[in-house]
């Protein structure tokens, strides 16, 4: 979540990282004076998202700043619209000018993208959710940008929810564990809000899943085939997520089955960055 102490601790070291000292370049070539207005400009079309970062990233550097975002999170936009405007020093716009388009550029590709694979599975019933494979330290801009792109968030961290993998489960069967009784051990010692969500990879894993009480089952890199039998298989005993193997061109086919959810790990670590520019005049 973008709450204003995330935004300031983590805008705030992107620009302690990008000016430790000062912007050294403006500081010598600009008068103190000097004051500019300066234009966030789509040069590609997109869906727009981190608006609060890219006028915190300004705000932080100067207070004196006046930021005005005209697009909201979500909008889609076109080659050339104007975004946002920012007036006043023009020392500390440009001091702040790379932070705010690295999270602006960062946050509305993955919306964008997102955008994408929720349109192709428009009429579906399945939500396209993100993953935790996510920029380090960037988890919650980048979450963010998920839901601006029409998409829904998965767990925020390790904390929020039991999710069995299959390293816990082979590390399960290793110990003699039987994994039915090892998962109702489990839910009776969790508070009763807390999900659990256990992967599996074959068919006859499921069986012991549901009976175990699990709230989710994750059919992990199954074919078309298998996920059609793994739905019918669950049921209404269950959630049905799908993940792996999922791109623009197969995403639709997976939502068909029938599936609830479509875990999208490449919504965060594949995105590119869309071409946003920083369009600067003397005021």
């Amino acid at each position: 979540m973008l709450t204003a102490a995330t935004l300031a601790r983590v805008v705030g070291a992107a620009l302690e990282e990008d000016a430790p000292w000062g912007d050294l370049t403006s500081s010598v070539l600009l008068p103190a004076d000097a004051s500019a207005i300066a234009d966030l400009v789509a040069r590609e079309p997109g869906v727009f998202s981190g608006g609060e970062v890219f006028a915190a990233a300004f705000s932080l550097t100067d207070e004196g700043l006046a930021v005005d975002v005209h697009v909201g999170d979500g909008d889609s936009f076109a080659p050339g619209d104007v975004l946002a405007s920012v007036s006043g020093s023009a020392r500390s716009i440009l001091t702040a000018e790379r932070v705010a388009l690295n999270f602006t550029q960062r946050m509305s590709g993955i919306a964008t993208l997102t955008a994408s694979y929720v349109e192709a599975v428009a009429g579906t019933s399945a939500r396209i959710a993100d993953t935790r494979k996510t920029t380090p330290g960037l988890r919650a801009f980048e979450r963010h940008a998920v839901v601006s792109g029409g998409g829904s968030n998965h767990r925020f961290s390790l904390s929020d929810a039991v999710m069995a993998k299959d390293n816990h489960l082979a590390l399960l069967q290793r110990s003699g564990a039987d994994l039915a009784t090892a998962l109702r051990e489990s839910l009776s010692r969790l508070p009763h809000t807390t999900h659990v969500v256990v992967e599996v990879d074959r068919l006859d894993q499921i069986p012991a899943v549901l009976d175990g009480g699990a709230h989710t089952v994750l059919l992990d890199n199954f074919s078309l085939d298998d996920l059609r039998s793994g739905v019918q298989l669950i049921g209404d005993r269950a959630n049905v997520e799908a993940s792996g193997g999922v791109s623009l061109e197969t995403v639709r086919g997976i939502a068909q089955t029938g599936v609830d959810v479509i875990s999208v790990g490449a919504l965060t670590h594949s995105a590119r960055a869309l071409d946003l520019g920083l369009d600067v005049r003397i005021a």
